[in-house]
């Protein structure tokens, strides 16, 4: 192969690589799954709380109609996102009752993206922004 060819196979692998990835971060911070449309409530008390990347986890066991108990998935920021803003991993613990404010699952599964919460003395934990203490 002459150098010429060479290089311009490794332009065009290089090329297509950076599309790829482009195009994999692009999906993997959309909120597609997420309806956007309204912002909704619910309590419970936090199950956990995952200080995980890239984004965290707020488990939270809510009551059901049912007089069982569900247990809802809700997507927060990173790690260094919430850091930033005075959030550490001791936050939200286990046993705390919360209102958390989110955006819904498009398919109604039980989660979504964590706006806020609201803890029963009245502090709001802000996800996208604002700081919060630990008690």
């Amino acid at each position: 192969m002459t150098r010429i060819l060479k290089s311009a196979v490794l332009a065009a692998v290089i090329f297509a690589g950076s599309i790829a990835t482009a195009r994999s971060a692009a999906a993997h911070h959309g909120f597609a799954v997420f309806d956007t449309s309204s912002r909704r409530t619910i309590s419970g008390t936090v199950k956990s709380f995952e200080w995980t990347n890239p984004h965290t986890w707020v488990w939270l066991d809510v009551h059901n109609p049912n007089g069982g108990v569900d247990t809802w998935g809700f997507e927060g920021m990173s790690p260094n996102f919430l850091g930033r803003r005075g959030w550490t991993r001791n936050t939200l613990k286990p046993g705390d009752q919360i209102t958390v404010t989110y955006f819904g699952m498009k398919d109604g599964s039980k989660g979504g993206s964590f706006l806020t919460a609201k803890r029963p003395n009245g502090e709001e934990l802000v996800m996208f922004g604002g700081n919060t203490t630990d008690e």
